[in-house]
């Protein structure tokens, strides 16, 4: 069976207009005055906020570096040197109010969510302009305040995929943009006379700046996010198993943190609500290799589907479900995918689903988090190496893979660990990239990742143990992505002795 993806040429072309209005705020000033703040608020929301604020100090600093060779011939040694300590500290103070957005924004509620970059520009702008010998006007800051909203308006709003409040996202924007707008022109109609002199407003604009800064920033630092708890989870719990022994996992606190632990002494921590699982051979080959990619375009991993797909004028939706509806599963099943990433096949189940996911990267599922929050929605996420699971056999309904199979150090053993951990007669699915994908784009990409690899990309029919039903071989995507399905034997029965003894007491009560 051949599935296409639709081409949608408005939206391509609105995408295309879009693109190129902000690659030219990199060369037109006035255009970058608006579209800069968005890709900044943007880039360092993505990031770890250190790795943000490094990154963003580099975008700042570097290109200025030029101007400085560019003068350094006319000028001495010294002048050059205390100029380049300018630019320097000029580069670290624009990039701390991003870095405050950073920080403070992800804690906050929608509308709440969208100040701390534009508090923070106006308090930056009154503290430094004095520094420089500069008058800083009112006018300016509020100014200074308008551009960040938007900026922090349009990525928080883009970060919702515009889903959940649309109209009312839209309408909070619009009318904010009024409220300030007549504001501005009310100021410049009183300023100078007797009852609002030019120092009063500055001053008080600069002081509800700082307070509200002030406020947003305790706010964001004294809120702790509730996590379900691991105890509250006792089915979850009872089909977990050590990856390496195999030995059945128990709860326990310790200093108000959750820790799983195994017959033999075994220990794995539960950071950020996440079990690890993994191992040092796990970061090995392969699996080291692309998973050091993934930690570092993990929290942009999303948007860049979302842009790539716009710009070729692609449906996601349409391409999510031509292969995630040759699944099997219905509301109460227990689904498990494997290299989980960000999460984006979860939104293509049945709703009553019993949701589990695990991956190696731990940025992808800091990113899975963020999604289900958005969506809505519960899921079990787990770090580890699909190669070695860390449930018990036959403890899911439902297992499937989705893009990453490819790369994998051992494939088959991947394949193998699979069909343990699903139910007998389940329909497992796994769905890749094929040759042609992987050398028409990933292979064009800079760094060279996956050029000189060992062995070509085609799907992996021939690790099927030979007892599978049903395989079935699908092209997704022009032939550009595969979908194979297979069936796990009914007679297939568990090796585990804790699970088997599980099934046996439910089936005589029963």
């Amino acid at each position: 069976m051949q599935s296409n993806l639709r081409t949608a040429r408005g939206p391509q072309i609105v995408a295309w207009v879009i693109a190129a209005l902000f690659i030219s705020g990199f060369f037109v000033p006035l255009v970058g005055m608006w579209t800069n703040p968005v890709l900044g608020v943007w880039f360092v929301g993505t990031q770890k906020p250190r790795r943000g604020f490094f990154w963003m100090l580099a975008f700042a600093f570097v290109p200025s570096l030029f101007t400085l060779l560019r003068k350094f011939p006319h000028t001495g040694p010294e002048q050059a040197l205390v100029y380049a300590g300018s630019l320097f500290l000029a580069a670290v103070l624009g990039v701390l109010p991003f870095s405050f957005h950073r920080l403070s924004s992800r804690r906050l509620p929608w509308l709440f969510a969208t100040f701390p970059y534009p508090l923070a520009s106006v308090v930056l702008q009154i503290l430094i302009q004095p520094m420089l010998g500069l008058n800083a006007t009112r006018n300016d800051a509020l100014f200074v305040f308008l551009v960040g909203w938007i900026a922090a308006a349009i990525v928080r709003i883009w970060n919702r995929e515009f889903g959940d409040a649309k109209i009312s996202s839209a309408a909070t924007l619009s009318a904010g943009i009024v409220v300030l707008a007549a504001g501005d022109l009310l100021v410049r109609r009183f300023a100078g006379t007797a009852l609002l002199d030019h120092l009063t407003l500055s001053a008080i604009f600069a002081w509800i700046c700082v307070g509200a800064a002030l406020f947003l920033g305790c706010w964001a630092l004294l809120w702790r996010e509730k996590r379900p708890r691991w105890a509250y989870k006792p089915e979850s719990v009872a089909r977990l198993r050590s990856p390496s022994t195999g030995n059945a996992l128990r709860i326990i606190g310790e200093q108000g943190r959750e820790t799983f632990v195994s017959s033999s002494g075994e220990r794995f921590p539960i950071r950020n609500g996440i079990p690890d699982f993994l191992e040092p051979q796990d970061l090995t080959g392969d699996n080291l290799k692309y998973n050091h990619q993934y930690e570092t375009i993990g929290g942009f991993y999303d948007d860049t589907q979302r842009v790539y797909a716009a710009l070729k004028g692609g449906d996601l939706g349409s391409f999510f479900r031509s292969y995630m509806r040759l699944l099997e599963a219905k509301p109460g099943d227990s689904v498990l995918e494997t290299s989980v990433g960000t999460g984006l096949n979860f939104q293509y189940l049945p709703r009553g689903v019993e949701l589990s996911g695990i991956d190696l990267s731990s940025e992808m599922l800091a990113g899975c988090q963020r999604n289900l929050r958005r969506w809505q929605m519960d899921a079990n996420l787990y770090l580890g190496n699909a190669e070695s699971l860390p449930f018990a056999d036959s403890s899911f309904d439902v297992v499937y893979h989705v893009g990453g199979i490819n790369f994998f150090n051992d494939r088959e053993k991947a394949i193998r660990e699979m069909i343990r951990v699903a139910k007998p007669g389940s329909l497992l699915l796994i769905a890749d990239e094929t040759e042609d994908y992987v050398k028409q784009v990933y292979e064009k990409q800079p760094g060279g990742l996956f050029k000189n690899r060992k062995r070509p990309v085609r799907p992996p029919i021939d690790l099927l143990p030979a007892e599978m039903c049903e395989v079935r071989l699908d092209s997704v995507m022009d032939g550009l992505f595969y979908a194979l399905t297979f069936r796990k034997p009914l007679e297939a029965e568990s090796s585990d002795p804790v699970l088997a003894a599980d099934l046996a007491i439910s089936n005589s009560a029963t």
